[in-house]
């Protein structure tokens, strides 16, 4: 993971350092980058919570693949020229991103699990 660093000597001994060096900047580095994404992501999840429950993604059954799968037939539609979802009038690239997240975040939580 790519990381913050302030070296800054004169900082050092002014005492305005925090050492956050080894931690990811994720306001600068996924809020401020990609604020309308993240909207869109979260606008995705909420209505999932609302189909199905708040958490129940995660243990859903052979979940890396079900949601690999579901983000792929997104971006077939998407391709396809269908650009909104017709089930929950989201975009399908929204969708997508979010089936991105839920994979990743179950292959990281396996490998977690590992180590």
């Amino acid at each position: 993971m790519t990381e913050f660093t302030n070296d800054d000597p004169s900082k050092i001994a002014s005492g305005g350092i925090k050492y956050d060096g080894g931690k990811p900047c994720v306001y600068q580095g996924l809020i401020l980058y990609f604020p309308r994404a993240c909207l869109h992501v979260a606008d995705v999840s909420t209505f999932g919570a609302a189909k199905y429950a708040w958490n129940g993604w995660s243990a859903v059954d052979d979940g890396f693949n079900r949601y690999k799968n579901a983000q792929y037939r997104h971006a077939l539609y998407r391709e396809m020229g269908e650009q909104i979802d017709p089930d929950s009038k989201k975009l399908h690239l929204a969708h997508e991103a979010w089936n991105a997240m839920a994979a990743l975040e179950l292959y990281l939580r396996e490998e977690n699990d590992r180590t």
